[in-house]
This record gives C-alpha cells, sequence and structure tokens, in this order.
C-alpha cells in the first residue's frame, strides 16, 4: 500500500514525459498541439509536468493525434521476453472522468492487444459516445452495466461479455447498486473487412471505408 503514491507519480510522470517528445518531434508548440487535439494549452502543460491526471478521453485523443497507441503514451522502457508480465503491485489505479482504471500492458506497438480493467463510477456524470479504429471486447468482472452502442442500449450482467465495433458510438454505463468493474480488451487496427452498418432511425444501409492496416495506426483503447 506504500508504494500506491509512488507508482502513481511514476506513471503520471512517464505519460508527461512520452507526450512531451511525442510532441518535440513533431515540432509542435503547446499551441499547435492545443489546436490540434482541442484541448487547452494550461491541461496539456500539466500533463507534460505530470501535475495532472489524463482521463481516458484525453489519452486517446492525443494518441489520435500523434498516431500512436494509448499504451505507448504510458510506455517505459521494457525488455520485451517471450511474455509480459504485469505484477499487481507494480501498478496502481489511476482515476478520470468518473472512472478507475488499470492499463494491463505497457507493451506499446509490440503488441496489437491493449487490456484495461475499470472500474466505472455510479456517481459518473456526463454522455458523451466516442468511436476509434478497431474493435472492444469487454467482460463483467462484478456488478451490472449497459453499453450505449449507436443509439440502442445493451445490459450486460455479471459473467456477460459483448464484442463489438469500436468505430461505433459507445459509453459504459454503470447500472445496479454498486459501482461495477469490467475487463476490456481492444485491438486498435483497423478492421480487415468492409462492414455495412445499420443505424437507428435509418433503414438504409451505409457501407463503412476502412483504410489499409499498418503498424502506425494503432490507436487508443476505450473512450468509453
Amino acid at each position: 500500500m506504500a508504494k500506491s503514491p509512488k507508482l502513481v507519480k511514476d506513471q503520471l510522470a512517464a505519460f508527461g514525459v512520452n507526450l512531451k517528445q511525442h510532441r518535440l518531434r513533431k515540432q509542435w508548440t503547446l499551441d499547435d498541439l492545443a489546436g490540434r487535439s482541442g484541448l487547452s494549452k494550461p491541461f496539456i502543460s500539466r500533463l507534460e509536468s505530470g501535475d495532472r491526471q489524463a482521463s481516458i478521453a484525453a489519452v486517446l485523443t492525443l494518441s489520435q493525434v500523434f498516431g500512436v497507441s494509448l499504451a505507448s503514451m504510458f510506455e517505459t522502457q521494457v525488455d520485451l521476453t517471450p511474455c509480459l508480465i504485469v505484477r499487481k503491485s507494480e501498478v496502481a489505479p489511476l482515476e478520470a472522468n468518473g472512472l478507475t482504471y488499470v492499463p494491463l500492458s505497457y507493451a506499446g506497438h509490440k503488441f496489437n492487444l491493449r487490456p484495461i480493467r475499470v472500474t466505472v463510477s455510479l456517481e459518473r456524470t456526463g454522455s458523451e459516445h466516442y468511436h476509434h479504429e478497431g474493435e472492444e471486447w469487454i467482460y463483467v468482472l462484478s456488478g451490472k452495466i449497459t453499453l450505449s452502442l449507436a443509439g440502442r442500449r445493451y445490459d450486460l450482467d455479471r459473467g456477460d461479455a459483448v464484442h463489438f465495433d469500436s468505430r461505433l458510438p459507445h459509453r459504459v454505463i454503470a447500472r445496479g447498486k454498486r459501482s461495477p468493474d469490467i475487463l476490456v480488451v481492444a485491438s486498435p487496427l483497423p478492421l480487415e473487412r468492409s462492414a455495412a452498418m445499420t443505424y437507428p432511425g435509418n433503414n438504409s444501409r451505409r457501407a463503412v471505408a476502412l483504410p489499409e492496416i499498418n503498424d502506425y495506426a494503432l490507436e487508443g483503447l476505450v473512450r468509453s
């Protein structure tokens, strides 16, 4: 328990350093990044200094602006053996935007899957829906959630799972009397096939054009 504050501080520092490095590689000023991301200049400055904790939404926005994965934003120097083990004692939960989340891998671009454990607060506010390249799989570890997806709602209880195209607008909502814990696994790679999607209120099916897959198209995780 005594290590937790230091672990959080270290994770925030790693994120801040990576954020600044990505910005400098692009030769962008803070104003440039603010304009491209929609985040305020003071907020970005505090993220770079490690004084501010970023929400999943902010991290995904920044990863998309830079064209890198969410995990790489937190990545430290990892000596990748045939498997990467993340010990419980080596990670600390981050809290933002009504979510408590723990990335379960820091391998960055070396792997395609993005596993993360999330606790959704019953007190979470807002109704924003987000979408991004790739697909997501969610498993309800405890409690109950509602997945709002492309205008429809799906109730899931403990032990239920859902797999969906994350290009569709989506948001996870806590349901019941306790804050649910969920396991989210995302693959930010663009799907390999074109998808014809039907949207509520519109009987027509719209084909969605997909970009080519490449190693640099890895994008973030959940902005639910």
